[in-house]
C-alpha cells in the first residue's frame, strides 16, 4: 500500500471512529449563571464518548459516573443550603473539560401553562417601571423555545440569563413577578424556567402514549388520529400561495399564513416531548401553571386530564409529589352573563376539583381579570397570589392563602343558608354591603339571581323572590361574573355549585 492509500485508510478509520464518538457535551438547561435547587442532590448529565469515564467537581467534591454505549451519561451532586455565592461546576472526561460560572443555590419554579403564563413583563401593567427597576443579580432566567413535536427532545437551544432591565421584558411576567416575591421574602437566588406556549391544550403536556392507553380520552386521540391521516401541509401551503397571489394580484389584504397542525400547541404529546422533555430531572422546588382556557370546551374532562399531567409531571421528575400551584381561569368575555350554564365556570370548577391531589394549590382571580380580554395585564396580584400559597406551604412565611370554599348549605322556608371554610378572620363583601354573584334554583332548575346577606363570620342567607322553595345555590357561575365575596384578608370566595345537574359541556347522549 503506498503512502497516500495509506493515509487515506487511516483518515477514513479515523474519520468514522469520529463519527460514533460523541464529544462532552451538557444540555442547555445546564449553563453558566443557572441556580441549582438548595438542600437537595441535583442531577446532572449529559454526553460523552461512550463507556467513558465522567467527573463532575463543585463546591470542592468530586463524583464520577460512566458513560453507556449510548455516551449518555447521569450522577447527583451533594445537597448545599441556599447560597448567593458565585461557584463553578467543572464536567471533565479523558481530555475534554467544560467549566459553568457564577452558579448560585437557591430555590427553582418551573413556569408553565398558556399565553397568560407566557404574557411578557413588557406587555403587563406599568411595564416601564417593572423593566427599569428588575436589577436582581441573584433572580435568573431561562426561557425553553417552543417546539411542537412527537419526537422526543432531548435539548434545546437557550440560556440562563442574571435578570436585568435587559433580560426581563420578554420574560413571563407571572413567573417574574412569582419570583421576585420570593426573593425578597426569602433572601435567596431564584431559578425561573420559562416553557409556556400560548393557546396550549392541557393534552398536548401529556405523553402521547399515555394518553392512548387512557379511553377517558379516545375521542381527543382519535380526532387526532383522523387529522394526522388526512392533513397535508403541501397542499395547504399551495392553496394559501395562490390565495396570496390573488389577493396580491387584486391590492386587497394578504390572508393569514395557515397554521400546521402537526407542529403546533394542541396536538396531544407535542409538548411533552418537545418543550417538557429537555428539563425533565432538573431540579426544581415545584411549578406553577396558568392554563385551561384552549381546553373551556371540554370542562367536563379538565379535571381528569389535568390530574393525569400533573401526576405524569410528577413521576417522571423522580421528585415525589412537588407543589404545583395554578391559576383559576380570570373572568371574561365583555357581557355580564345571565344566570345560566357556562363552559368557563365549568372549568374553574374542574381545576377546583384538582386540589383533591396532594401538594397543590390554586390563586382564585375572577377579581382581576378584563372582560374585554383574555390576556388581563395585572399579572402582578396573580403572581402574589400564587406566591401566598407558596410562601406558607413550602417556607413557613404566616400568611394568609387559603381561599373561603364552600362546606354546606341548610334551606329554611325560601332562604337557602350556606356555611364557608377558610374564611380567615371572617367574610366580606367588597364595594357593596350585600353578596353578589348567587344564583338560585328551585325544583325546575331554572335559575335566578339571587341576593346574599352576611350572616356572622363563615355564613351566607341566599334569596331570590323568584324561587320560593330553594333547591340548589351557585355562586359566580359565570364566564364574567360580578360577584364580590372575599376573606377579610382578600382572597376571593372561591366559585362554587351545590348541585351535581348535568355540565353543558358534558357530551350528548346519542339519539336512539
Amino acid at each position: 500500500m503506498n503512502r497516500i492509500a495509506a493515509f487515506t485508510a487511516v483518515f477514513l478509520v479515523s474519520l468514522a471512529t469520529a463519527s460514533v464518538q460523541a464529544e462532552l457535551r451538557l444540555p442547555s438547561i445546564f449553563g453558566h449563571h443557572m441556580v441549582l435547587q438548595r438542600d437537595m442532590e441535583n442531577p446532572v448529565w449529559g454526553w460523552a464518548d461512550p463507556n467513558a469515564d465522567v467527573s463532575v467537581t463543585f463546591a470542592g467534591e468530586t463524583r464520577t459516573a460512566k458513560a453507556d454505549a449510548k455516551g449518555n451519561w447521569k450522577l447527583k451532586i451533594k445537597s448545599m443550603s441556599g447560597s448567593s455565592h458565585a461557584m463553578n461546576l467543572v464536567v471533565k472526561s479523558g481530555a475534554e473539560s467544560i467549566t459553568l460560572s457564577n452558579i448560585v443555590m437557591g430555590e427553582v419554579w418551573v413556569c408553565s401553562g398558556q399565553s397568560n403564563m407566557q404574557w411578557a413583563v413588557g406587555q403587563s401593567d406599568d411595564a416601564d417601571l417593572e423593566i427599569a427597576t428588575a436589577n436582581y443579580p441573584n433572580i435568573r432566567l431561562i426561557t425553553v423555545p417552543q417546539v411542537g413535536t412527537q419526537e422526543i427532545q432531548d435539548d434545546f437551544k437557550g440560556q440562563w440569563d442574571i435578570c436585568t432591565p435587559d433580560t426581563v421584558g420578554n420574560f413571563s411576567a407571572v413567573g417574574f413577578f412569582y419570583g421576585r416575591m420570593l426573593h425578597q421574602m426569602l433572601g435567596v437566588p431564584i431559578g425561573l424556567i420559562d416553557n409556556a406556549w400560548g393557546g396550549s391544550a392541557a393534552e398536548a403536556w401529556v405523553k402521547r402514549d399515555v394518553l392512548e392507553k387512557d379511553p377517558r380520552f379516545a375521542t381527543v386521540i382519535n380526532e387526532w388520529k383522523n387529522t394526522e391521516k388526512t392533513f397535508n401541509w403541501e397542499a395547504t401551503l399551495a392553496d394559501y400561495q395562490t390565495k396570496a397571489e390573488a389577493a396580491k394580484a387584486a391590492k386587497k389584504p394578504a390572508p393569514r399564513y395557515p397554521r400546521n397542525p402537526l407542529t403546533g400547541q394542541h396536538r396531544p404529546g407535542n409538548l411533552w416531548a418537545g418543550v417538557l422533555n429537555p428539563t425533565i430531572g432538573y431540579g426544581i422546588r415545584g411549578a406553577i401553571w396558568y392554563q385551561g382556557e384552549s381546553n373551556a370546551g371540554r370542562a367536563y374532562q379538565y379535571d381528569d386530564l389535568f390530574g393525569l399531567m400533573i401526576g405524569e409531571w410528577r413521576k417522571a421528575w423522580g421528585q415525589g409529589d412537588f407543589p404545583f400551584y395554578w391559576v383559576q381561569l380570570a373572568d371574561y368575555k365583555d357581557e355580564v352573563s345571565e344566570p345560566g350554564e357556562s363552559d368557563w365556570a365549568e372549568l374553574r370548577e374542574a381545576q377546583s376539583n384538582t386540589l383533591e391531589l396532594p401538594n397543590t394549590g390554586q390563586a382564585v382571580i375572577y377579581d382581576i381579570g378584563e372582560g374585554r380580554d383574555i390576556h388581563p395585564r395585572d399579572k402582578q396580584n396573580v403572581a402574589k397570589r400564587l406566591a401566598r400559597i407558596a410562601l406558607a406551604r413550602d417556607y413557613g412565611v404566616n400568611v394568609a392563602y387559603q381561599n373561603p370554599t364552600y362546606k354546606s348549605m341548610e334551606v329554611k322556608g325560601d332562604k337557602a343558608v350556606l356555611t364557608f371554610d377558610h374564611v380567615g378572620s371572617t367574610l366580606y363583601t367588597f364595594d357593596t354591603k350585600s353578596a353578589t354573584g348567587f344564583t338560585l334554583a328551585g325544583k325546575d332548575t331554572v335559575w335566578h339571581k339571587a341576593t346574599g346577606k352576611l350572616l356572622g363570620r363563615d355564613k351566607i342567607e341566599v334569596s331570590s323572590p323568584a324561587v320560593k322553595e330553594p333547591v340548589a345555590v351557585r355562586y359566580a357561575w359565570a364566564a364574567n361574573p360580578v360577584a364580590n365575596v372575599e376573606s377579610r384578608e382578600g382572597l376571593p370566595l372561591d366559585p362554587f355549585r351545590t348541585d351535581d345537574w348535568t355540565l353543558s359541556t358534558e357530551p350528548k347522549p346519542a339519539a336512539e
